[in-house]
């Protein structure tokens, strides 16, 4: 794997860390568990910018590694 890859996989790794901690976030401010449900936890619009990394990540891990 080419040394410039590495950005691309600390990207999707940064981003999955980044999306556990904001999903452990939105858990706490859920106050019912009406609002507790997994179809609202993954919609919500603070997870789209880690979304948004991971895609990237992966899209500059698959180009810079050569294949």
């Amino acid at each position: 794997m080419e040394p410039a890859a590495f950005i691309g996989a600390a990207m999707v790794i940064g981003g999955l860390i980044g999306q556990g901690f904001e999903m452990k976030k939105i858990r706490e401010s859920a106050r019912t568990d009406e609002q507790l449900s997994s179809q609202n936890i993954f919609a919500d619009k603070r997870n789209f910018k880690w979304y948004a990394i991971i895609a990237a990540g992966f899209v500059l891990w698959y180009a810079l590694s050569g294949n």
